[in-house]
């Protein structure tokens, strides 16, 4: 027995709502439930036997309404954790070269507040050992420093 036209669009819908569902459902990051709630409304709309251009018209609709709807609400309060580390307390912070610094050997160390990190000069410049420099940022396992001026360069207390 074929389907008819009708048939298949009632078809269609639910195979489309049941794919987005499951790939939400796969995923949970909000992907494709707007989707699943556009196909949804348009297997109702098939199911009450609205014409084919009502139904993908409220396919397009909903899934949009409710993209621009949720999504912004969801952004805010769904995966907004950040997992801050005690390295974030390392920039900004005087240093003392441990290892000669020497950015084209790949070589260099600092201690911070009791901790050896690799260490990279931000100018690429040469630093000895014994030098206090300020450090810039993070990459990976690396700090990247400039020198503290000796003037301003304060005596380790605890190094």
């Amino acid at each position: 027995m074929p389907f008819d036209a009708e048939s298949m669009q009632k078809i269609v819908w639910l195979v489309l709502l049941l794919l987005f569902a499951g790939g939400e459902a796969a995923t949970v990051g909000l992907t494709s439930i707007w989707f699943a709630a556009g196909a949804l409304a348009a297997l109702i709309a098939a199911l009450l036997g609205g014409a084919l251009w009502i139904q993908i018209t409220l396919f397009l609709a909903v899934s949009l309404l409710c993209l621009a709807a949720v999504r912004p609400l969801a952004k805010r309060h769904l995966n907004n954790k950040v997992e801050h580390t005690n390295a974030d307390r390392a920039i900004g912070q005087e240093a003392l070269v441990t290892e000669d610094i020497d950015n084209i050997h790949g070589k260099g160390a600092v201690i911070i507040r009791g901790v050896t990190w690799t260490a990279r000069s931000e100018d690429g410049t040469d630093i000895p050992t014994g030098t206090m420099v300020k450090v810039l940022r993070i990459e990976g396992v690396k700090v990247f420093v400039e020198r503290v001026p000796a003037a301003a360069a304060p005596k380790p207390e605890n190094w």
